[in-house]
């Protein structure tokens, strides 16, 4: 067996290959660049490579196009954790010392020495990989808009409460588009105390709004000539205009969540996976992208449902030794999934009874109300698990057939 390990950077990135014997038999730089490619792909076939025994590779990530090539043709490419390689790393010397081709030969010897202690990257399908790149960015824009909703909720609170209570029924009020409207006609107390009911009730036409508008600007109206305290007038102004750039910001990140999530949402209902997770209590569309963008379409990726709990998060860990033995909830897990098996198991309070049995029965037994939603997603990916693997769609009765009898 010939083992490659590539220790990559942004410009340039080593390679080297060893044997069984662990004696060095290459080592090359490349540059990242479609030649720099050739070059390794020449390497690897100068000894042995082939698409019926492709060379296994080791490498410190799992995203890029150097890992897209060589992770074609069905060879394994094993993403090692870098702290995992640093650890490593203290075997092969106690000097400290630390080189880009030093780290490419020790890349390629822990797959020499420990590779069945470790994963390859999944062979997921570019379906699902596309589904993964639209949930995710959509998540990222959706905690950028309720930062940049925070930035704006933080300035308001300086010097225009008013337009804050003026919006406090709403849900999210700030990322609501009749909110950004009014403080666009009126970035200023002085200026949303002039405001008219007319004035008003076109802001919130343009936003969008159809119903009950008004009264909805009959109320705002008194809201914002209360009675409250001010900043000196210029002052006001100045902070007016900071408001009216962070409201372009968040004008941006509101319009580029919402355009995410209807892509995420239209890729995921064309996944085949789409009809088994969308039978799940508590799971929509956008949540489901999200979870089947980190759980992937490769079936051989988690060897049981256990390798599936651990990875979400879900299953306790044991730290044992001598006479102390603790139990507690797991640290080191995919935080994304984790994120969304926490709404998930939220949703389906309400969504099953049978959930919803077995969380109560989970808070009788002493749980906080976190640990019992983490029981609960623990269960039900395993649900999950076994409905991927089998086709199958959820069925509440044999998902929870002693909950549903105690409901009853």
């Amino acid at each position: 067996m010939i083992y490659c390990g590539v220790d990559w950077a942004e410009s340039h990135h080593d390679v080297a290959l060893v044997n069984d014997a662990g004696d060095l038999l290459a080592k090359r730089r490349i540059l990242d660049n479609a030649e720099g490619y050739q070059v390794l792909m020449d390497l690897l076939a100068e000894y042995g490579d082939s698409p019926s025994n492709p060379i296994p590779v080791s490498i410190e990530t799992s995203r890029g196009l150097l890992v897209a090539l060589l992770n074609q043709g069905g060879r394994q490419v094993y993403a090692i954790n870098p702290m995992a390689a640093a650890r490593y790393r203290d075997r092969h010397g106690v000097s400290r010392k630390k080189s880009d081709p030093g780290d490419a030969l020790v890349l390629a010897n822990i797959l020499r020495t420990d590779r069945h202690m470790h994963r390859p990257i999944p062979a997921d399908s570019p379906q699902v990989r596309a589904v993964a790149v639209l949930a995710r960015a959509q998540q990222d824009a959706q905690w950028n808009r309720q930062q940049m909703s925070n930035q704006v909720r933080s300035l308001l609170r300086e010097y225009y409460p008013a337009a804050l209570d003026a919006f406090a029924t709403w849900t999210n009020p700030l990322c609501r588009p009749e909110a950004r409207e009014i403080l666009r006609v009126a970035p200023t107390p002085a200026k949303g105390a002039r405001l008219t009911r007319a004035q008003l009730c076109a802001a919130l036409r343009r936003a969008g709004r159809q119903r009950g508008i008004e009264a909805e600007a009959e109320r705002i109206k008194a809201v914002l000539r209360g009675t409250y305290a001010h900043q000196p007038p210029e002052v006001e102004v100045a902070m007016g205009h900071q408001l009216l750039g962070l409201l372009r910001q968040l004008d941006a990140a509101c319009t580029a969540a919402d355009d995410l999530a209807e892509e995420a949402e239209s890729a995921f209902r064309e996944h085949p996976d789409s009809r088994v997770l969308l039978s799940f209590p508590g799971i929509g569309a956008q949540l489901g992208a999200r979870i089947l963008a980190e759980l992937g379409d490769d079936r051989s990726r988690f060897a049981n449902a256990r390798s599936l709990k651990a990875y979400a998060g879900s299953a306790p860990i044991t730290r044992a030794s001598g006479k102390k033995h603790h139990v507690g909830r797991r640290m080191v897990k995919n935080d994304r999934l984790n994120h969304a098996g926490y709404l998930w198991s939220f949703a389906a309070l309400t969504a099953s009874e049978g959930a919803n049995a077995h969380y109560r029965a989970r808070r009788e037994r002493g749980d906080w109300h976190a640990a019992g939603l983490r029981h609960l997603f623990n269960r039900m990916i395993g649900q999950l698990y076994h409905c991927l693997q089998t086709g199958e769609v959820f069925e509440e009765h044999r998902a929870f057939p002693s909950s549903l009898r105690d409901a009853a």
